[in-house]
């Protein structure tokens, strides 16, 4: 290894992980967190509204109105760590801006969290990143016991953006 390699890696391994300025590395992922994945696509003509799974859930944010022009972006799917070991189990819709990733709705997917699970994986239908559909396919791996096998759950969203979770039939 050259010296300008060995200095050029030395200030890789130095420099802080930011994806925003100002932000700080350890507040970037919460360590809550313990299982994420995006995927799925949506689109529509800006007058559709966000994916809301149950009304009690929603949280809309209303500072973000509709905007009236065509827009796109995906889902994303994550688990966050409770006191207790148990997991509370999230769907996110994202659009995609000129600006970066913009999150239009957090809901909480009540038929998981109503089983107050250990989530132990989350997995995409495929990882090539080619969709040729709108809409999600994820698998939800987890026990209601921490000394059980996991169970695997669907979580699908159609190109209606109807919301489906139900127990897996492999």
């Amino acid at each position: 290894m050259t010296l300008r390699n060995a200095l050029f890696c030395t200030l890789l391994l130095a420099a802080p992980l930011s994806a925003e300025a100002g932000e700080e590395p350890g507040t970037l992922l919460p360590a809550s967190v313990t299982f994420a994945t995006s995927t799925g696509y949506w689109e529509d003509d800006g007058e559709v509204p966000v994916v809301q799974h149950s009304a009690a859930s929603a949280k809309p944010d209303d500072s973000k109105k509709a905007q009236p022009k065509a827009r796109h972006g995906y889902y994303k799917i994550f688990a966050v760590r409770q006191p207790d070991r148990t997991a509370k189990v999230f769907l996110q819709q994202i659009a995609q801006t000129e600006d970066g990733p913009d999150v239009l709705s957090t809901v909480e997917i009540q038929e998981l969290n109503d089983l107050k699970p250990y989530v132990t994986d989350i997995r995409p239908e495929n990882s090539t990143g080619m969709l040729k559909e709108p809409g999600l396919f994820a698998t939800v791996f987890l026990k209601t016991d921490p000394d059980a096998e996991a169970d695997s759950w669907t979580v699908i969203i159609d190109e209606f953006g109807e919301v489906t979770v139900g127990k897996a039939s492999n």
